[in-house]
């Protein structure tokens, strides 16, 4: 048996001291430490943000001023883009707050945490439309004039967790993949002094083609599995399963060197 005989005081009595597998090295500790800055689980999220971004993230602050002037032809049309923005909003505070609160950013029980409550709040907004509470059929057969604002609810909480991933790639440095604001991705992309240098010389620039990339073919994949399944949940419970991915791979990756 593996350890090491030590004197137990004040008894005297011997006992044996297991060489592992903690014996310095306990599970708290195992989950306070910084993990090593990683674009991969960010380059994922993009995919996922392709998934869901046609119907969260196409022009929302265009919506809500529409509707507010009375010149949107659907009815209450602005409510959702505000609610999506909103949630978004509330979303980066509360995300960037629990990071402070737990103990910083990098931290590995911080972002297993963090993609844990994106991955449940993605879950629970694949359920409602499973289970027929917001209707999820596609192409969609609802008149635009039909007033429905449980819709808000699968709205709020998909929008909630994607402020989770701009806070997470900020906090672990990699900024140049923003995981959900496709423009400004592209605005820095094309205004790179580096853009046409080798590709080994310019990592910033192949992180954010790879992200456009990755949110184009997220988008273009997430349109066929809804056109091929009928509905829109089939997509959203793919991406909970890419969430589930990430928020595992942070509790197996290595730790700052």
């Amino acid at each position: 048996m593996p350890g090491e005989w030590v004197q137990e005081s004040p008894t005297g009595y011997l006992h044996r001291r297991p060489k592992y597998p903690f014996q310095c090295h306990t599970l708290l500790q195992w989950l306070s430490e910084e993990v090593e800055p990683m674009a991969m689980p960010l380059l994922a999220c993009c995919f996922a943000t392709g998934l869901t971004d046609g119907t969260l993230y196409n022009g929302n602050t265009v919506f809500v001023a529409l509707g507010t002037s009375d010149q949107n032809n659907r009815p209450y049309g602005w409510a959702r883009s505000l609610c999506s923005m909103g949630s978004f909003v509330v979303g980066c505070a509360i995300f960037s707050r629990l990071h402070n609160l737990i103990g910083g950013a990098r931290l590995r029980r911080t972002l297993f945490l963090s993609f844990l409550l994106q991955m449940i709040c993605v879950i629970i907004a694949a359920a409602i439309v499973q289970s027929g509470i917001v209707n999820g059929s596609y192409p969609s057969r609802k008149d635009l004039t039909d007033i429905d604002f449980n819709e808000l609810a699968p709205v709020a909480l998909l929008s909630f967790q994607a402020a989770g991933q701009i806070v997470n790639s900020r906090g672990l440095g990699v900024s140049e993949v923003p995981t959900v604001v496709i423009t400004s991705l592209l605005c820095d992309l094309v205004s790179d002094e580096q853009l046409l240098a080798p590709l080994w010389k310019n990592a910033k620039r192949n992180r954010r083609a790879v992200a456009f990339i990755l949110t184009l073919v997220g988008a273009i994949c997430g349109g066929w599995i809804s056109k091929a399944t009928g509905a829109v949940q089939a997509s959203l419970w793919f991406v909970a399963a890419i969430k589930a991915v990430i928020m595992v791979g942070w509790l197996l990756c290595g730790k700052a060197k």
